[in-house]
């Protein structure tokens, strides 16, 4: 069983932009907002650290959005996400909103598969 505890050097540049982004488009556009906060999470997902902050920042979200759905989504995914990562058993390609099961896998963009690569980081 592998142990992943912080995101690798190669992938932490990407995921602080689309932390950036998310950040940079809050106030403007909500739904590019969410985008970049999905794709954090698909980047950070193996990572508890990472994983439970983007966790966070989606708990804070729904707050800001006013949603319960995506609140009360959020919460079990805040408490137990993390815990997955450590252990290495996170459902891949999985965006981390309230809005999909939080158990199934999704095909994971292009663009972020390339990112992967890029890091020296196996997908599955």
């Amino acid at each position: 069983m592998q142990f992943n505890l912080r995101l690798p050097q190669g992938l932490y540049p990407f995921f602080e932009a689309e932390l950036a982004n998310y950040r940079a488009a809050l106030e403007l556009d909500l739904a590019k907002a969410w985008h970049h906060l999905e794709r954090a999470h698909i980047i950070g997902q193996r990572y508890p650290f990472a994983h439970t902050y983007v966790h966070w920042k989606m708990l804070q979200f729904g707050f800001k959005i006013k949603s319960p759905k995506e609140v009360l989504g959020q919460l079990p995914r805040l408490l137990v996400g993390g815990v997955k990562s450590f252990v290495g058993k996170v459902p891949v390609g999985n965006p981390g909103g309230s809005n999909v099961p939080p158990l199934k896998s999704f095909p994971i963009e292009k663009d972020l598969q390339n990112i992967f690569l890029e890091a020296g980081v196996g997908l599955a």
